[in-house]
């Protein structure tokens, strides 16, 4: 099997982001929070040549029912 580099080279983790990983770890991801989420990735995953808009994308994702409670 090839070697692969970043598994042979001497670099450490940074340790300002290893320790915003950390604190993102305890971070509680709201109902709303995640709501926006699936606008963003609905909006963001689709085509340049596509007529969506945010606010499509915000209306496919309510119409199926992901809505906060």
């Amino acid at each position: 099997m090839v070697d692969r580099k970043q598994f042979n080279s001497n670099l450490k983790p940074n340790p300002q982001l290893m320790e915003l990983l950390e604190r993102a770890k305890s971070v509680e991801i709201t109902k709303e929070m995640q709501h926006e989420q699936r606008v963003s990735f609905v909006y963001g995953n689709a085509p340049v040549s596509s007529k969506i808009t945010q606010e499509s994308a915000r209306q496919t994702v309510e119409s199926l029912h992901f809505m906060p409670s």
